[in-house]
């Protein structure tokens, strides 16, 4: 009876233990709401924070607040990045076409033979039958090299900036050759990536990074949050 009472004792005194953990975690969450819900600046929210009973909880929701006040900051200026990207915009036929600002990179470095950059832009068709909306993203590849570079698929990245799988076919456009030598050309090769509606939408609160792949060379193109909240605003 006595061992029993003793395992019943500690059984109920590592619940108890691990109760107070898990209410600690929940409640550094609930205090940081609390003192986001105040309406304070950020250096009068720090101060309330210090008035908790325990250090270590004032420094997780000293942490949490700085993450909110950080994340505002970026929301805010992603919101006017967008604004910016949305005036530029082309609505065309009606508003059946919806051609998004053009993007270009230069891929130049001190191992590059030459001239080296791309441009990228989203292009949208709207069925104003069904009003369903099909995109694609528009890339050309200006390079001087000995060859073109024959561009064969792309990969879309995902959320930990890996591109080895959710390989997609692309469209090849053209590909134009001007002011070649005996050591090379300027290449000028165009591709297109089909996306659809949902994806975008899905991806609205990230960049969006994908990965084309040439036979001996492979380019990143990063569509930013802000370019994709912008086109995505007029492109509906």
């Amino acid at each position: 009876m006595k061992k029993y009472f003793l395992l019943t004792l500690i059984s109920f005194a590592l619940y108890s233990c691990s109760s107070i953990e898990l209410e600690a975690v929940s409640t550094s969450a609930e205090e940081t709401q609390r003192i986001l819900a105040m309406g304070l600046s950020h250096e009068d929210n720090l101060i309330e924070a210090k008035k908790l009973k325990s250090s270590h909880m004032t420094s997780v929701v000293t942490l949490q607040l700085t993450n909110a006040r950080d994340e505002k900051i970026q929301a805010e200026m992603d919101q006017v990045e967008a604004e910016k990207f949305a005036d530029l915009v082309s609505i065309l036929e009606g508003g059946s076409i919806f051609i998004g600002t053009e993007v270009s990179e230069s891929l130049e470095n001190s191992l590059s033979s030459g001239l080296d950059f791309q441009n990228f832009n989203l292009i949208g068709t709207k069925n104003l039958n069904s009003n369903i909306i099909s995109h694609k993203l528009h890339v050309i590849f200006v390079h001087e090299s000995s060859n073109k570079r024959d561009y064969l698929s792309a990969n879309i990245c995902d959320d930990w900036k890996r591109c080895d799988s959710d390989n997609r076919e692309i469209n090849l456009v053209s590909v134009n050759a001007t002011n070649c030598t005996s050591y090379s050309c300027k290449y000028e090769e165009v591709v297109e990536l089909n996306l659809s509606d949902e994806f975008l939408n899905n991806s609205i609160n990230n960049e969006i990074r994908i990965r084309f792949n040439a036979k001996k060379k492979s380019n990143l193109v990063i569509i930013s949050k802000p370019y994709l909240m912008g086109y995505l605003k007029v492109a509906i």
